[in-house]
């Protein structure tokens, strides 16, 4: 093989976005389009000459693909990907993995039965110079044992317009949640991959509808807490304006800051540790650099993300962002959306069942209470995407 053939299943906003550039990869071309939308369906299949499916098993049965890329709604992200799996097909999906972690253990489950095949997703941030630096750094024992990690994410701004743009926007049926599945899983990906840690529990507090009428969380302020004893904070919410986006994470060796595209390292001259308990100084002036990391401009984004899966399938080349990866950061929104909305910490590695039951109790509590009148046509929300 030395041309994989992409399908693209869900010809939404991001769909398109890579159909767009699907044709200039290295080694790939596009070679169908998938959705239940017929309209948008046979508007792109015009504008790309490709065969169009109205359902995602079809076009995995077509035996016209070699991969595909999924761009459906959350919830059939795992489904497509392990119809697509048992048929032998390479799986690029766009985030999250799923909606719970359940499912996405369940798919990595199946990506493990089918070795041969490639299982990427589309964390693109990965690619961002500024975090590979960070990641690297981390890695390289630069910052020392980390101590705290906090991510102030509030530049999310959403009106009630936005929420009004899709019957499935802002619905526990239609996304899952809010802000955690639908703004920030890029964050809670990074927070686990630059540090390469996980947190073994979650507090948080969390709102539904606090500046929306809407029926999932629109904001949530969490606490995380490490098993070397590191603390980390994760604020996020669509309803603040100025925003803030600052990514801290200090260690024995000093303090690394990402923010307004800039990353700065305060590195101590000598450990924090060593300091704190053996200086004879009761205030003690902690000498340090104050250092600019350069870093080369917002990375591949996207294409890139696509570019290395294909090479990952010609090549075998180490792909940047594997998708059995997808269930970290996942799994952080599963515990803060919990732990936010119940008011209960929450143990990590977080009971699925538990978690699976929690979206339940949520919908059967909010379901109905979005109140914004769609500005849209009620559309069919997937149901043909599900029978994959």
């Amino acid at each position: 093989m030395d041309k994989i053939r992409f399908g693209i299943v869900g010809i939404g906003g991001m769909g398109s976005h890579h159909a767009n550039y699907m044709n200039s990869l290295e080694g790939a071309g596009l070679a169908a389009l998938c959705d239940t939308d017929k309209a948008k369906l046979d508007a792109k299949v015009a504008q790309y000459n490709v065969p169009g499916f109205d359902d995602a098993q079809k076009l995995i049965d077509s035996k016209s693909v070699d991969a595909i890329l999924i761009a459906t709604p959350h919830y059939f992200h795992g489904p497509i990907a392990r119809a697509a799996f048992a048929k032998g097909i390479h799986v690029l999906s766009e985030k999250p993995a799923s909606v719970s972690v359940t499912d996405a253990r369940q798919t990595n489950d199946a990506a493990a039965k089918y070795p041969q095949l490639k299982y990427g997703i589309m964390f693109n941030q990965r690619t961002n110079p500024m975090y590979q630096k960070m990641r690297e750094l981390i890695a390289d024992g630069e910052l020392g044992e980390i101590t705290r990690v906090t991510w102030l994410i509030t530049d999310w701004f959403r009106s009630w317009s936005y929420y009004a743009s899709g019957g499935w926007r802002a619905t526990w049926a239609g996304e899952g949640g809010g802000v955690l599945i639908n703004q920030c899983p890029h964050n809670l990906d990074l927070i686990q991959w630059i540090t390469g840690i996980m947190p073994s529990r979650i507090t948080a507090v969390g709102f539904v509808g606090k500046t929306h009428p809407i029926e999932v969380e629109d904001e949530i302020s969490a606490i995380l807490e490490y098993p070397n004893g590191a603390i980390g904070h994760f604020v996020t919410t669509t309803g603040e304006a100025p925003g803030t986006n600052r990514l801290e994470i200090c260690g024995d060796r000093g303090k690394m800051v990402a923010e307004h595209g800039k990353l700065t390292f305060r590195r101590t001259r000598k450990g924090v540790r060593d300091i704190r308990e053996n200086t004879p100084a009761s205030f003690p002036s902690v000498e340090c650099w104050d250092i600019d990391l350069a870093h080369r401009g917002g990375g591949d984004s996207h294409k890139g993300i696509t570019q290395n899966f294909v090479r990952a399938i010609l090549k075998d080349e180490p792909m940047i962002a594997p998708g059995v990866e997808g269930v970290k950061g996942l799994e952080l929104g599963n515990a803060m959306l919990m732990a936010g909305l119940t008011r209960k910490p929450v143990e990590l590695p977080i009971d699925g069942a538990a978690f699976d039951q929690f979206i339940l109790d949520m919908t059967k509590q909010y379901g109905g209470r979005k109140t914004l009148k769609t500005r849209e046509a009620k559309v069919d929300m997937g149901a043909s995407f599900a029978k994959a």
